[in-house]
């Protein structure tokens, strides 16, 4: 009796700490979908909550028209795709190298790729490197300097070495080759581990306005997360000047809020199409000894 009355209590304090955590995540997320179908006049007054007094998608027309953002967000779905697909791949590529024993000088790259985990050449190193690469004002900016992650390699490799050694001298009896055994055996195999770098380096690609800002002068490579952050500053030199009424600055204020949401959604839309690949053990009963 008195093991049901504690377990009941620990459920009841689960439950609340729980709602608490959920409701400071939620909260916040659902006054900015909110406030971004809100007309400029009530978040100029701003005396609500939960819901605006007046309804308005002049945000989101606003947010549509301006050709500037289609661009932005065409250069963010490009390099984002581009860049999780060699970024996947090439991990892929060493992981799979890096998993077989016999490789020489396998400790060597080993030691190596630890190392860029812990250090780095540092942003002025890195900005010189970049403009005698010819990356400045560069597609391939956003491509390139991201496509390896030694974090993921050592996942991939931990996930290469799991697979049975009887199916890769299958292969070779059968005539395949190492990039034959990579391509047809070890990248099928490897789906769920695949799907979740490719949603963290999505997210990743997706989110980051620091390379535009530092290496991106060219407003036509910017991406979206750059247009945002434009949005946001000329909002706040505005507000410090004081220039424009409490409408227009509303006005402002509900593009930008229009701009996060249009922002957040594909990521939003990708998640529950990757998530089923990170059900574990699809190994299993891949092969009988």
């Amino acid at each position: 009796m008195k093991k049901d009355k504690d377990s009941l209590w620990f459920d009841i304090i689960n439950v609340i700490v729980l709602s608490i955590f959920t409701l400071t995540i939620v909260v916040p997320l659902w006054n900015i979908l909110v406030s971004s179908f809100a007309s400029s006049q009530a978040l100029a007054r701003g005396n609500y909550v939960f819901f605006p007094q007046e309804w308005s998608i002049n945000n989101y027309i606003s947010v549509f028209n301006d050709k500037t953002i289609w661009n932005a967000f065409a250069i963010s779905v490009l390099k984002t795709v581009i860049g999780v697909i060699t970024h996947v791949f090439f991990c892929a590529m060493m992981a799979y190298a890096m998993s077989k024993n016999d490789l020489k000088g396998r400790k060597f790259y080993s030691a190596m790729g630890i190392t860029t985990m812990f250090f780095s050449g540092g942003m002025i190193p890195t900005y010189l490197l970049f403009r005698q690469l010819g990356l400045l004002n560069s597609f391939w900016v956003y491509i390139i300097p991201a496509l390896l992650s030694y974090y993921d390699v050592i996942i991939l490799m931990n996930f290469f070495r799991n697979v049975p050694d009887s199916l890769e001298e299958s292969a070779k009896i059968d005539g395949a080759g190492y990039w034959r055994i990579f391509l047809s055996i070890m990248l099928p195999l490897s789906k769920p581990a695949l799907a979740t770098i490719a949603l963290f380096n999505g997210v990743n690609q997706w989110n980051d306005f620091m390379t535009a800002k530092i290496f991106i002068t060219d407003r036509a490579l910017y991406p979206l997360q750059m247009k945002l952050y434009e949005i946001i500053v000329q909002s706040q030199t505005d507000t410090i000047q004081n220039i424009g009424t409490a409408v227009a600055q509303g006005t402002t204020r509900g593009i930008q809020l229009a701009t996060i949401v249009v922002t957040t959604v594909p990521i939003l839309i990708i998640y529950p199409l990757l998530q089923k690949y990170f059900i574990s053990g699809m190994m299993v009963g891949a092969i009988k000894e």
